[in-house]
C-alpha cells in the first residue's frame, strides 16, 4: 500500500466528529492534538484528518495560526490537491453559474459552499477577481490561477488580497495582477437593466456586490414612479431629513455589518433597531421600507425583530412584504451559517 505524500492531523476527544461527517467544513484549534508537529506544519499545508480513533476523515488545508486550524477540501484522501482537482472544482461552480446568467457577469466561487474553503472568485466577462481568504489557497494561487483561466478562458485575472478575512489567518495584504493586463477604467456590468461600474483595482471588495442581485430587481419593481431615498449608511442624513419633515414612497438602507462577530451582535442589533427608526419616520403612509444586513451573527429572525423594534419605535404599523437573500451564485452550505450572511427585508408601513 503506498503510503501518503499527506501529513496526519487527528481530531481530540473533545473534537466534534459527527459535526464534520455530517458537512460541517471547520475543525477549530482546540478540537485538535496540538502536539510539536502538528503546530510546526506551514500554514497552508495539505494534511489528512483523522478522528480521535485514527479513522481518516477526509483531506483538510492546515493553518496553525487560525482559529479555523483546519477547512475541509475532500472527504477522499486518496483524491490529491493538484491542478485535476482545482480543474474540477471550478468546472463544477462555473456549470452552475452558466445555468443561471446569460453574460458571463457573477459570483464564480463562493468559498466552502463551492468545495473551495476561503476562495471567493466574481468573474466580469474576461475579468475574474480572485480572494484567496485562506493560507492554502495563497499558497497554491498559481495552480489555481491556472484552472481557472484554462477552465474559463479569461484574459485577466486579479488577485485582491485584501480585508478582514486574510487578517484572521495571518496574511499580509497584496494587490497582484496575476495574469493579463490591469484594466484602465471600470467595468460595464450589466444588472437588472441597469449598468453598474466594477472598479476591479480600487473598488470596494472585488469590484461590486453580486450578491444583492435579486433584491435590487426586486426594490427596483416597487420604485417605478415613486420617491426613493437609498441612504446607504448615511445615517446623519437620515436625522437632518426628519428636521426638514421630508417623505418618500420608498426608503432603502444597506448599511456595513454592524455585527461581524457574536461579541458585536447585542450593539449591531441596537444599531440597526435605530436605523429602522429613523428611516421609518421617513416613509409615506402606505410606502416601504427595505433594510438590509450583511452580518454573520445577526441571523433573519434576529435582524428582522430589531428593524420591527425600530419601526414600531417611530410610531408606525409594518407588514413584511419580501425577505431576500443573496443570489443562486452565493450559494448556502446548510451546515455553515456563516455562507448565509446577506439578508434584505421590505415593510409596508
Amino acid at each position: 500500500m503506498e503510503q501518503s505524500p499527506y501529513p496526519v492531523v487527528r481530531l481530540n476527544p473533545k473534537g466534534d466528529a459527527r459535526a464534520i461527517r455530517h458537512g460541517f467544513p471547520w475543525v477549530y484549534a482546540n478540537e485538535v492534538v496540538t502536539d510539536r508537529r502538528t503546530k510546526g506544519l506551514t500554514a497552508g499545508t495539505i494534511a489528512i484528518l483523522e478522528d480521535a480513533e485514527r479513522r481518516p476523515m477526509g483531506l483538510v488545508a492546515v493553518n496553525p495560526n487560525s482559529k479555523i486550524f483546519c477547512r475541509m477540501l475532500s472527504r477522499d484522501v486518496d483524491v490529491p490537491v493538484d491542478a485535476a482537482w482545482f480543474e474540477r472544482m471550478i468546472g463544477a461552480a462555473l456549470q452552475h453559474r452558466e445555468t443561471l446568467y446569460a453574460e458571463p457577469n457573477y459570483r464564480l466561487v463562493h468559498a466552502e459552499a463551492d468545495g473551495m474553503p476561503g476562495v471567493v472568485i466574481d468573474r466580469f466577462g474576461d475579468v475574474a477577481v480572485v480572494q484567496p481568504n485562506a493560507a492554502w489557497a495563497d499558497v497554491l494561487i498559481e495552480m489555481l490561477v491556472d484552472a481557472l483561466v484554462k477552465v474559463t478562458g479569461v484574459g485577466t485575472v486579479i488577485m485582491n488580497g485584501t480585508g478582514r478575512a486574510r487578517s484572521l489567518e495571518g496574511l499580509q495584504e497584496r494587490t497582484d495582477v496575476l495574469r493579463g493586463q490591469a484594466p484602465t477604467a471600470p467595468i460595464p456590468v450589466e444588472m437588472n437593466g441597469a449598468t453598474y461600474m466594477a472598479d476591479v483595482m480600487g473598488g470596494q471588495k472585488t469590484g461590486i456586490f453580486f450578491d444583492q442581485r435579486p433584491n435590487h430587481a426586486f426594490a427596483a419593481n416597487l420604485s417605478k414612479g415613486a420617491r426613493v431615498l437609498d441612504v446607504f449608511s448615511h445615517f446623519a442624513t437620515l436625522e437632518a431629513l426628519a428636521e426638514e419633515g421630508a417623505q418618500f414612497d420608498v426608503v432603502i438602507c444597506d448599511p456595513p455589518a454592524f455585527a461581524p462577530g457574536r461579541k458585536s451582535l447585542d450593539a449591531g442589533l441596537r444599531a440597526y433597531e435605530r436605523v429602522a427608526r429613523l428611516a421609518a419616520g421617513l416613509v409615506k403612509e402606505g410606502g416601504y421600507l427595505g433594510v438590509c444586513s450583511c452580518s454573520h451573527a445577526a441571523d433573519l429572525t434576529k435582524f428582522r425583530n430589531a428593524s420591527a423594534r425600530g419601526i414600531g419605535r417611530a410610531g408606525k404599523r409594518s407588514q413584511v412584504i419580501y425577505t431576500g437573500f443573496a443570489g443562486p451564485d452565493h450559494p448556502l452550505l446548510p451546515h455553515l451559517a456563516e455562507s448565509g450572511y446577506l439578508k434584505a427585508v421590505f415593510f409596508r408601513l
